[in-house]
Parts: structure tokens; C-alpha cells; sequence
């Protein structure tokens, strides 16, 4: 699973960098690659193909969540996972959602993520990415189907 990680804090992309090598060196199927800006992250968008976007709402960058999600999904075929310490990451997700984007149906608060047990356990940083993929045989009801 090729993964793109959009988080512009440091101390939180360095904790991500040791899990990551540490799910290399155990030979765990994920790809994963960091970018510290939304700007950063389209460019990677463009040159390269990606399972998983993981997407933080408060960059630099972008201080409009709801354009954030909708600039990423609009870049590709992808399923989208916000995990955020901003308050209103539930109402982004939820209006994308409404959307139609391929996104996680609830964010994940970032503060509450197990970056030592990612490190210390390879293979539950994996299993956190699986869950925020679709239910295998699950398909996306187009908005068209919906609205019906």
C-alpha cells in the first residue's frame, strides 16, 4: 500500500519517519511518503500513484479545510483519511462526504494517535491504514444514485 501523508508539523512527521522505517525493516507492505505542505503533496499527487491520502486540515498552505479535501480528491482516485487536531475536521469530512469524495467517514483526532506503538509494532501502523480503506467489495455510490 503506497501511502501519502500531508502533515506540516515536524515533531509529528519525524515520529512518522521512524514507524516508517521501521515498517520497511520489518518488510510490512506500506509505501509511505510525507509532504509538509498541500502544495508539496499536489506535486507528489501529479507524478506519482497513491492507495491512500492522509491528510491533515491545518497546513500552511490551505486555511480552508473543506477547499484542503476538495483540492487533494480532485487530483486523483484515491481514498482519503483526515487526521487532524483541527476542531472542525468532523464537518470537512462530513460535507465531503455529502460530496461524494472518496474519504474515511470520521476523522481521526491526531493527538490520539499510537505513534510509539506504530514504532514499536510495524505492523499496527499497517492494520491503522487498512482500517481507513473502504470495506473490501464496498463500492462508492455515485452522487447521481444517490440523489435518485
Amino acid at each position: 500500500m503506497k501511502v501519502l501523508w500531508v502533515e506540516d508539523h515536524e515533531p509529528v512527521r519525524d515520529m512518522l519517519a521512524i514507524a516508517a522505517d521501521k515498517v520497511a525493516r520489518a518488510r510490512v507492505q506500506v509505501d509511505l511518503v510525507m509532504a509538509p505542505t498541500l502544495m508539496a503533496a499536489e506535486t507528489r499527487l501529479r507524478l506519482e500513484r497513491f492507495d491512500l491520502v492522509v491528510l491533515d486540515l491545518s497546513l500552511p498552505d490551505s486555511i480552508d479545510p473543506d477547499m484542503t479535501i476538495a483540492r487533494v480528491a480532485n487530483m486523483g482516485k484515491y481514498r482519503i483519511a483526515v487526521v487532524s487536531s483541527l476542531e472542525g475536521r468532523d464537518q470537512a469530512v462530513a460535507s465531503a462526504a455529502r460530496c461524494g469524495a472518496n474519504i474515511h467517514p470520521q476523522a481521526v483526532f491526531k493527538a490520539n494517535l499510537p505513534f510509539n506503538r506504530f514504532i514499536q509494532r510495524p505492523e499496527t501502523f499497517e492494520d491503522f491504514f487498512m482500517e481507513l480503506m473502504p470495506a473490501a467489495g464496498a463500492v462508492p455510490t455515485p452522487r447521481s444514485a444517490r440523489a435518485a
